[in-house]
């Protein structure tokens, strides 16, 4: 990724917040990197180097600044450089890929060998693939250390390290302190959390942003859906519980009044693996889109232009788990959202996990009493009964039993094409069905279902063909056009709940 060095300096000069996550500046004469809005005086321009990530400055010597701390940044931006073999391998490490495994095994999901994954991140990135893994570990530990009273043992699981010693050694070589110092550095500015019982693992963490957000947009979206029993948005608030280090949790999202982030608070039954929990979280919430990127992109469009201003901040409605919700857009087909929720809250009754939180349930939670089946247990259930048409429940316990195979990977290791050809293999799966799964699911920023009714209601009743025609102009973000239609549609002709899914946004 190719940065201006003088646009990065007056970024950097003027403390521009819209920058933040961009770009990092490696300060030569301190050794230390930091993000553009780091309060620090300014370096001279002779003493700045300039990085498009943090792994890159990492790898190249510069150690993480203790003031700005790059740990709290709303983090690079998944859309980085022009390679979507990159963008994927990017997601997939966010998602732990390369925890267990090394750099050939994620070219291989990809489809690419080893050498060229390298050399396509050397040019994109500024680091390895290894590099990007170790940075996104230490500074996630070092957010647990400021905003947590975690043990250092449980800090270095949860942050993915495989070992304590690893993690000392990590946290001693990027930040020339122990790991006890830095802690001491965070309560001494009023960071660090106590846990009032620690037998039940209560943890609250900060999830940055880029503003602008619309959070009561996104939260009518997920609570419209709401799975009864499993998730709930109300009261401020998103809700839901979560299998994890194969037990049962709950987490709670809000945003925090007044500041770029929102906050997640989790009860989970042990915290090994919390680096991806939270990376959950942030695809769940779109935390890592571009609003001035998207904005610029899809505001030249006429038709969108006053939807773009109208709803700033826009971001696509992620999934926690993407079987659970590609289950619920097959749901969704031929029915409105209403309905779908309906089927869907009979089908976790009748095969969800009834969920067991030790220490009881949190306040606020009282109505979650399910988690998901996993595809193993809908690819062997009778789903008949749930009032669903006979080939509907086939389309269900098909697709789980290619789940549970491998034989359909719903996560970043195949492109959006080859993901929308491996759906629609399965009987009942269209190409709405699939382009809506990978929206959400998958995080595909280009997804987008031009059969869709709602959107072509929401542009004068176009045909399917006209609309993909004219979404070919909003490329690479048609997914978030799509939302700013589909809102629209919703505050319009009809409410939300009465839409049909086999045109609309059901899901």
């Amino acid at each position: 990724m190719q940065l201006d060095d003088d646009v990065c300096y007056r970024a950097l000069r003027t403390r521009d917040a819209r920058f933040d996550g961009r770009f990092f500046t490696g300060v030569r004469s301190t050794g230390i990197y930091c993000r553009p809005v780091c309060p620090a005086r300014t370096p001279m321009r002779a003493s700045c180097r300039f990085f498009a990530t943090a792994a890159a400055a990492q790898e190249a010597g510069f150690r993480p600044c203790l003031r700005c701390r790059p740990e709290a940044s709303p983090g690079t931006p998944a859309w980085l450089g022009a390679s979507a073999t990159v963008s994927r391998a990017l997601r997939l490490i966010a998602e732990g890929a390369l925890d267990e495994a090394d750099a050939s095994a994620l070219g291989a999901r990809l489809g690419v060998g080893e050498r060229h994954l390298r050399r396509l991140f050397q040019r994109y990135v500024g680091a390895s693939p290894l590099a990007v893994a170790q940075t996104r570990r230490l500074l996630f530990a070092k957010k647990l250390l400021d905003e947590t009273a975690l043990s250092m043992t449980e800090v270095a699981l949860s942050s993915g390290f495989s070992s304590v010693r690893r993690f000392n050694d990590a946290i001693r070589a990027a930040y020339e302190r122990a790991p006890r110092e830095l802690r001491a550095v965070a309560t001494r500015r009023g960071g660090g959390a106590a846990r009032a019982d620690r037998s039940v693992p209560e943890i609250a963490l900060r999830l940055p942003f880029r503003p602008p957000f619309d959070w009561d947009a996104l939260a009518g979206f997920l609570g419209a859906r709401a799975i009864p029993g499993v998730e709930a948005a109300e009261h401020g608030a998103y809700r839901r519980t979560v299998r994890v280090a194969g037990g049962h949790g709950v987490v709670e999202v809000r945003p925090a009044p007044g500041e770029a982030c929102l906050v997640a608070r989790l009860w989970l039954p042990c915290t090994e693996g919390l680096i991806r929990v939270v990376e959950r979280l942030r695809r769940l919430f779109d935390l890592g889109a571009d609003p001035q990127a998207i904005a610029a992109r899809l505001g030249v469009d006429p038709r969108l232009a006053p939807r773009v201003l109208a709803m700033p901040g826009v971001r696509v409605p992620g999934a926690w788990d993407g079987f659970e919700l590609a289950v619920r857009a097959i749901l969704g087909q031929q029915v409105s959202v209403r309905a779908a929720t309906q089927l869907a809250g009979r089908l976790v009754e009748r095969h969800g996990e009834p969920l067991a939180v030790r220490g009881g349930l949190p306040e606020g939670a009282e109505g979650l009493r399910f988690v998901f089946p996993a595809p193993e247990a809908l690819a062997a259930a009778d789903l008949t009964d749930l009032g669903l048409p006979r080939a509907r429940a086939a389309t269900i316990a098909a697709l789980a039993a290619r789940v549970a195979s491998g034989e359909v990977a719903l996560d970043a290791s195949r492109g959006l094409e080859e993901t929308v050809r491996a759906l629609c293999a399965v009987p009942g799966v269209g190409a709405w069905t699939a382009h809506y799964i990978a929206m959400r699911a998958l995080r595909e920023p280009d997804a987008f279902p031009a059969t869709d009714l709602g959107l072509r209601r929401a542009l004068g009743g176009v045909s399917g063909a006209d609309l993909a025609a004219m979404a070919e102009a909003w490329r690479p973000w048609r997914a978030y056009a799509a939302v700013l239609l589909w809102t629209a549609d919703a505050q319009g002709a009809r409410p939300a709940e009465t839409e049909v899914s086999n045109g609309s946004l059901a899901g």
